[in-house]
């Protein structure tokens, strides 16, 4: 039995200047499972330009140019990453929709939307 086989081993990747990783936990604590095409899109994207720290500070503009998200699908994938964790903001300044966007560690599971919308039902449903 093979334990391991390289398809190309004459093209092997290796890391040449600045990098980026996305963290395995993103499948393991189920995010990849509640997340969007557009979450996956922003969240690929802020991986990618992000700094040693995570940081980024694209503009809302140029971000969705360059992955093709319209104003909307920006702003409900970004505010769905803030909800998951998965990425904080800080705009510049209070009139601004622009700012510093940071990929964050992942430390928890993926929320229970089904779990989430069940309970907000049964609330309402025993408030009645």
């Amino acid at each position: 039995m093979k334990k391991y086989h390289i398809p190309q081993p004459k093209t092997i990747r290796s890391i040449h200047g600045s990098f980026a990783w996305i963290d395995h936990r993103l499948i393991r604590n189920g995010f990849l499972g509640v997340m969007t095409h557009e979450d996956v899109l922003l969240y690929l994207f802020l991986v990618l330009v992000a700094d040693k720290n995570g940081v980024s500070f694209y503009r809302k503009e140029k971000i969705c140019q360059t992955i093709s998200l319209d104003d909307r699908q920006f702003e409900i994938a970004k505010d769905r990453l803030i909800d998951m964790k998965l990425i904080a903001f800080e705009t510049y300044s209070a009139f601004s929709p622009n700012g510093y966007y940071q990929v964050l560690p992942i430390e928890s599971p993926a929320p229970d939307y089904a779990k989430q919308i069940v309970q907000k039902i049964s609330e309402k449903w025993f408030r009645e």
